[in-house]
């Protein structure tokens, strides 16, 4: 799962620095992640995973690092299969 966001933060995210060279935890905003971008990176999840995020989840922090958006999208995950 790790390693489709980081395709999807690679492909949607433009950030300045490759994906693959961010660590889990790291600040995805610090690391030069836009609102906007952040936006284009939940469509494509939706998408990729055939998920809708719920409000609750529509947040910076939801989106502030790979880890993040990994327990963000556990969650969904776990919600939609019960």
């Amino acid at each position: 799962m790790k390693q489709t966001i980081r395709e999807l933060l690679a492909k949607h995210g433009n950030l300045p620095v490759a994906a693959d060279a961010l660590k889990d935890d790291a600040d995805l905003y610090d690391a030069g992640l836009s609102s906007f971008a952040s936006v284009q990176v939940m469509l494509a999840l939706e998408e990729e995973f055939d998920i809708e995020f719920p409000e609750h989840l529509l947040n910076r922090k939801s989106f502030s690092s790979i880890q993040a958006i990994e327990a963000a999208l556990n969650e969904i995950l776990k919600h939609q299969a019960a």
